[in-house]
């Protein structure tokens, strides 16, 4: 082979070589992309878990028209559910399947006195360790009470979750009165104003000093709260509602009401409150006895 034809044959190789070395990486440029996970797409997040909320309620121990716990628990677990992101569970006294107590963001009391149904002795050690892992407190109308006030250990044990209480040393009233916010400025107040309202008053309620009132009515000249909120110490941030209002069955038609008591339980759950305050659409079908 003479040189000009060495010369050609080596140049012919180096082309062929670089051709293959440019075919490569055109292969590895066009190889695609791996395809991005559901959660990682444009726009979409992983899905937050619900916060679970259980209403506690049980059996007519009033006249007609009055105290249906069980009636005005599931009207307001329809009303929580119409918040994004929460979800309800309705049991006539303390749940007996111990699932519905798994994930619980807030237990709510519409009842006849909620101490002895929060610490009744077969179950007492359970609700202390919810509430002691930040679970949510809320006390509805009698739910705010204590049935054996010369307990004193009951008496002070449901104070110090609640932040007061209405018991033997309270006394109750039926009057028209007119309901008067003290904190308009928080969330609970949200989407309600001073409304007045016929309704079963509890005078007298024993409360903590760190409570902050939302709420009051005035009777025979003296200021009442009917509204509190407090944040447990040693609770990892739990917190803690109470609304006395809720006599009557009929006042539950009431918007304020029923957003007063929805925004007090969503805040105790540790959820934002919309600007005008829970939704809580109801039915006439709902307010059917």
């Amino acid at each position: 082979m003479n040189r000009r034809e060495l010369l050609r044959t080596t140049m012919l190789s180096a082309g062929l070589a670089a051709a293959g070395s440019l075919g490569g990486l055109a292969a590895w440029a066009e190889e695609p992309a791996a395809k991005p996970l559901d959660s990682e797409k444009k726009g979409k997040k992983p899905e937050a878990a619900k916060k679970k909320i259980l209403l506690i309620g049980g059996n007519p121990d009033h006249p007609p028209g009055t105290h249906l716990y069980m009636k005005e628990c599931e009207l307001l677990a329809k009303c929580l559910r119409q918040t994004p992101g929460v979800e309800t569970a309705v049991s006539n006294g303390w749940p007996k399947d111990a699932k519905m107590l798994e994930g619980l963001a807030a237990i709510a009391l519409y009842s006849n006195p909620g101490a002895e149904h929060l610490f009744a002795p077969d179950h007492a050690e359970k609700a202390e360790a919810l509430l002691k892992s930040g679970v949510g407190l809320a006390a509805l109308h009698w739910g705010t009470g204590i049935g054996n006030s010369k307990n004193e250990k009951l008496v002070e044990k449901y104070i110090d979750c609640l932040g007061g209480a209405f018991g033997g040393w309270s006394r109750y009233v039926f009057s028209r009165s007119r309901i008067v916010q003290l904190e308009p400025k928080h969330p609970i107040c949200r989407g309600w104003t001073d409304f007045d309202l016929k309704d079963e008053w509890y005078l007298n309620m024993r409360l903590k000093p760190e409570v902050k009132s939302l709420a009051q009515v005035r009777y025979e000249n003296q200021d009442q709260v009917v509204m509190w909120t407090y944040e447990r110490k040693d609770a990892d941030g739990g917190r803690s509602f109470a609304n006395t209002l809720g006599h009557y069955h009929e006042n539950f038609g009431m918007e304020p009401i029923r957003k007063s008591m929805l925004n007090g339980i969503l805040w105790t759950a540790r959820l934002d409150i919309p600007a005008k305050g829970a939704p809580c659409e109801i039915t006439a079908e709902d307010m059917k006895l």
